[in-house]
């Protein structure tokens, strides 16, 4: 049986039976991936886009959706059954549905670059999107993201570490009262195979213990993966103020959405079935999910560099995918940083914790 719990931890930051985070710790650990992070400019403005492009070829997907108030594009071309059975990129925007738009100059970066799904005399990108919503954050409801980020996103995308925080998609994140952001993480399993997660965290719920001030998810880290913070009595309080001032949601305000990508081989199924676990890493680090008021979502990618799992194999490809969104939620909201706009004040978790 693979090493799987989190009981097993040893020293260094690596499991019993080898388990151990990737190089970057993130989404690019996945050979081949890469991500493109770019944020709406200008005053009155707090929203982004992130940008996941597969390799060249394309890479098989999956997606769950959860929340009943979603924004997507193109995830009925994800269900097992549908012709097309590889993806070229994922995008992550804010700016609610009007955010959609951005996936479009993603695909005429791709056209361009000669990616996409082959038809009589052209290609035809194969780009499913997501989106959150963080209209009028920044204070001007109009500055959103459109094609013309998208495209820059692409432009700008890499291989190496991910911005983390206040960027892309989750430049206007906010989760319970706090502000949110993107996360990333990644493990390596014992067999090589590589899971990773990145995520924009924009939820209703919280992702704070009420009643330690703890992060939810942080039970799931490697050693010394995430600090110490101080739980002291007024940073608890300071917390749960956080959260009583976030006032009462609206339906189809909020909306955390996940990436997962694996480079073992599987088909548009399993990919589902990957997204399904993610969601499940989610609602372990914040609670609630998958509300009236959010319409999370994930995807899956699977780009095929080693073999098909077995079994046994996947059932730990199963349980890294719902462990790395959790473990990538917390990095999400220890990064993120608080942000003033003339809407309002998002006090970051370690600006209160820290206090």
């Amino acid at each position: 049986m693979p090493a799987l719990w989190r009981s097993t931890a040893g020293a260094g930051g690596v499991l019993d039976g080898g388990v151990r985070p990737g190089p970057r710790n993130g989404l690019t650990d996945v050979t081949g991936l890469r991500v493109g992070q770019a944020a709406v400019a200008g005053d009155g403005a707090l929203s982004g886009v992130t940008v996941v492009l597969a390799p060249p070829g394309g890479a098989a997907a999956g997606a769950d959706v959860r929340g009943a108030a979603p924004g997507t594009r193109e995830t009925d071309l994800l269900v097992p059954g549908t012709t097309v059975d590889r993806v070229h990129a994922i995008v992550l925007s804010g700016g609610s549905a009007f955010g959609l738009d951005t996936a479009g100059g993603v695909m005429a970066r791709l056209e361009a670059a000669g990616e996409g799904f082959a038809v009589p005399g052209a290609v035809v990108p194969i780009v499913p999107a997501a989106v959150l919503f963080d209209l009028g954050r920044g204070g001007d409801v109009h500055a959103r993201p459109g094609a013309a980020l998208g495209a820059h996103a692409v432009d700008v995308a890499s291989e190496g570490a991910i911005t983390q925080g206040v960027a892309g998609a989750g430049t206007g994140a906010v989760v319970g009262g706090l502000k949110g952001g993107v996360g990333t993480a990644s493990v390596v399993l014992e067999d090589g195979t590589t899971v990773a997660a990145l995520v924009a965290v924009n939820a209703v719920g919280s992702a704070v213990d009420p009643a330690t001030g703890a992060l939810l998810g942080a039970r799931l880290g490697f050693p010394g993966e995430f600090p110490a913070l101080p739980t002291a009595d007024d940073a608890v309080g300071a917390l749960r103020e956080a959260a009583d001032r976030s006032g009462t949601p609206r339906v189809g305000t909020a909306t955390s959405l996940i990436v997962l990508a694996t480079d073992a081989t599987l088909d548009k199924a399993g990919c589902g079935r990957l997204a399904t676990m993610g969601h499940d890493g989610l609602a372990r680090a914040v609670s609630p999910v998958h509300t009236i008021m959010d319409g999370d979502a994930a995807f899956a990618l699977a780009t095929g560099d080693r073999p098909a799992p077995p079994p046994q194999a996947l059932f730990a490809l199963h349980t890294a995918a719902a462990d790395v969104v959790t473990r990538a939620v917390v990095h999400a909201v220890l990064a993120a940083t608080s942000v003033t706009t003339r809407a309002g004040h998002w006090p970051s978790y370690r600006s209160l914790a820290q206090a």
